[in-house]
């Protein structure tokens, strides 16, 4: 007889085998006592041809199985004892497990239609031991089979009491080591308990699951989750066994599992019920893991439970799913749709991160603002949104309130960033000695944080102080070339313009002020910072790469890396000579962004003309190209107004508007160009134009050119 119990025990057991297990001399033993009745063919079809124990299970059926020549044996005597002992109880599951223990054991036995007709046992302390048994107190019984045997030595318990009385020790050991989470020894006792492996005891069945899920054997757990789903009936149960196993399980075998969903007597799905809660656990599986690509089912039920639910949650499970995937529109909208029901740090998180994306860092401050300390994530997303609102070209005219508790937050946390910004932001607005403390702050808190000490250098170089100058190149000496040539750039030249005297005659008269796109330097660009646990923060880790080391020695791929990680600490020269080492690299790709990430390096350097000699290294894609383009072109005019090249500037600037889009600083460069070249109605449009959008730089051009027009004795 081939019941489908045995069979599915040896399911279990060839996949515990995997575990080193399927060898074990007594596990063979008591595989082959469950199975002797089991066809080979048929193990072998459930094991699967790809399961290590279907050799096993087969030799092990072969060896318990007696040769046809040998005479059957009699029928052992069946004891029938416990199945009177439950009916009398009324212990109905008890009673249908010994029923099917029996039936497994002796397959040509045939229950009794009545079991309490079963002659009741006249041993009284067999009985006791039974009753013992049936309360679970299993020590007892142990304890009163070692008296009896003491006292009458010729008596033997029955083999169906000590075989129950294992069998239950074992499943207790196993309760108690899955509840203690050693799960090795969950595993180990369910295999050398095969018995309990079947869907009469399907919270072992998951306990062994949940064990193998927790060592990482997810394929074991899948095929324990899976046999109760192909061969257990109770519809609770199965249920429950997908909630299981959705909770421990990946994506993708989850969506294996459902596949053996079944159509109740009603005529519906029967995992209907949880379908919602799993839409809900597959998309925040995608927040956690932006490769995941949960099918759109699930996000369209979600979306559908925001619009008749209403929850909060259910939006910030898609605003974050959407975030994680760089889908920022719709990351913003379900972000607000979740901050507008319920204001909770999270949700206002999700909406900064969304709004800092959209150069919205004004309103992302003010969302964050009441909950910039719940976490450490939300205090750095408010930090970023502080930094980003600072700097804003041109600079957003803020009240004192917000700038005061942007500054509390800053010196509370420490953030060079927001300081580095801060120093801009002063500078921006002629304030030179609040920005050179703010650039000071940032360097105590970052000593290494060049933008900060270019910035502070500049703020001396205006103060006057050019002993401070002189100090801070000595202490960057080597590190940074644009601050070495600080004195040499910065100097500005006194352009002449002819001014009537008394007598007629031109004199020199001075235009003081030079545009900020010459004397301020382009700011570095603060990006958002990212959720670190639903959804994680993207940027690179520095600690390898601070220590110094000969890009020589590394192989084209390492260093690339390197200067990568360079750039990140603001490093730029040695970034440019790890990519230069990188280039070198035979696959394409590679030299390809070496030859980007080079130019990208000597731009920050200031290097314009190294830059633009790199940019020709390796063909690049066309957007990279349009990029270096427009920085070099940009650096190049900004130093051909330095240097009193007008008309080259002119010509620059131009060939700079046919690939991008004009700049407000470099509009102003532009009407400065004009103004040198005396052609004050061009310069006067263009500053118009800038100054429209309320651009300070633009307003002094006007100003300027309104003087030098009425100094300038030819009008026409």
């Amino acid at each position: 007889m081939k019941t489908p119990i045995v069979a599915s025990v040896a399911v279990l057991i060839a996949a515990i085998g995997v575990a080193g297990l399927a060898d074990d001399r007594h596990l063979r033993q008591d595989i082959g006592e469950l199975i002797k009745h089991t066809v080979p063919e048929r193990v072998a079809f459930v094991l699967g041809d790809s399961l290590p124990g279907k050799a096993a299970a087969e030799e092990i059926a072969q060896a318990a199985s007696p040769p046809e020549a040998e005479a059957q044996p009699e029928e052992p005597v069946v004891d029938e004892s416990a199945l009177r002992y439950f009916a009398s109880k009324g212990d109905t599951a008890r009673l249908e497990a010994e029923i099917a223990r029996l039936r497994t054991l002796y397959p040509n036995w045939t229950p009794p239609e009545n079991p309490l007709a079963v002659p009741r046992n006249a041993d009284a302390q067999l009985e006791t031991m039974w009753q013992l048994y049936s309360e679970g107190r299993y020590s007892e019984v142990r304890r009163a089979i070692s008296e009896r045997q003491s006292n009458d030595p010729g008596w033997q318990p029955p083999a169906d009491l000590i075989e129950r009385l294992d069998i239950a020790e074992a499943r207790a050991r196993l309760i108690n080591a899955s509840d203690l989470r050693q799960y090795e020894t969950v595993i180990q006792v369910g295999a050398r308990t095969p018995s309990l492996l079947t869907c009469s005891e399907v919270d072992v069945l998951w306990r062994v699951a949940e064990a193998f899920a927790q060592t990482d054997r997810h394929d074991r757990a899948r095929d324990a989750y899976l046999y109760i789903l192909k061969n257990c009936d109770d519809q609770s149960e199965r249920l429950a066994t997908l909630q299981k196993a959705a909770a421990l399980l990946p994506y993708a075998t989850v969506q294996e599992l459902l596949s053996f969903e079944r159509t109740t007597a009603a005529g519906t799905l029967e995992f209907e019920t949880i379908r919602d809660d799993l839409a809900r656990r597959f998309v925040a599986e995608g927040n956690d893991d932006a490769a995941l690509a949960v099918d759109p089912k699930y996000l369209q039920r979600v979306e559908r439970l925001v619009e008749t639910q209403g929850l909060a949650s259910d939006a910030l499970l898609l605003g974050w799913y959407q975030l994680r995937r760089n889908n920022m529109s719709a990351a913003e909208q379900w972000f607000r749709r979740a901050h507008d029901k319920q204001d909770s740090a999270e949700a206002s998180q999700g909406l900064a991160l969304a709004l800092i994306d959209r150069k919205a860092p004004q309103e992302a401050e003010q969302v964050l603002y009441p909950w910039r300390d719940a976490s450490a994530d939300a205090h750095a997303t408010y930090m970023a949104a502080a930094a980003n609102l600072l700097a804003m070209d041109p600079p957003v005219a803020l009240s004192a309130d917000v700038l005061q508790r942007i500054s509390v937050e800053t010196m509370k946390g420490r953030d060079p960033a927001t300081a580095q910004q801060f120093g801009w932001y002063a500078r921006a607005l002629g304030q030179h000695q609040t920005a050179a403390q703010w650039f000071s702050a940032a360097l105590r808190w970052k000593p290494d944080d060049e933008p900060s000490a270019y910035g502070l250098a500049l703020s001396r170089h205006q103060l006057g102080d050019e002993a401070g100058v002189a100090e801070i190149q000595r202490l960057w000496a080597g590190r940074s070339e644009r601050i070495a040539r600080l004195t040499e750039t910065e100097t500005t030249p006194q352009t002449q313009l002819p001014t009537p005297t008394a007598n007629g005659a031109p004199q020199p008269a001075t235009v003081t002020q030079r545009p900020a796109a010459v004397t301020t330097p382009r700011r570095e660009g603060v990006q958002p910072v990212y959720r670190g646990t639903a959804p994680r923060a993207a940027a690179r880790s520095t600690a390898g790469c601070r220590a110094t080391r000969d890009p020589g020695r590394l192989s084209p791929a390492a260093a690339l890396a390197r200067g990568w990680c360079l750039m990140d600490l603001n490093r730029p020269l040695e970034a440019a000579e790890a990519f230069e080492v990188a280039l070198r690299a035979p696959q394409s790709r590679l030299r390809e962004d070496a030859a980007y990430g080079q130019s990208l390096a000597y731009l920050r350097a200031g290097l314009t003309d190294r830059a633009a000699v790199a940019a020709t290294k390796s063909p690049q894609p066309r957007a990279r190209v349009d990029e270096l383009q427009t920085a070099i072109l940009a650096d190049r005019a900004i130093a051909a107004f330095d240097a009193g090249r007008y008309p080259e500037t002119l010509l620059l600037l131009d060939r700079l508007s046919r690939i991008a889009s004009d700049r407000s600083d470099l509009m102003v460069l532009r009407g400065y160009a004009y103004l040198q070249l005396r052609r004050f109605a061009e310069a006067k449009q263009i500053f118009e134009a800038v100054a429209a959008t309320g651009n300070r730089d633009a307003l002094r051009g006007l100003a300027d050119v309104t003087t030098a027009w009425e100094v300038w004795p030819n009008k026409n």
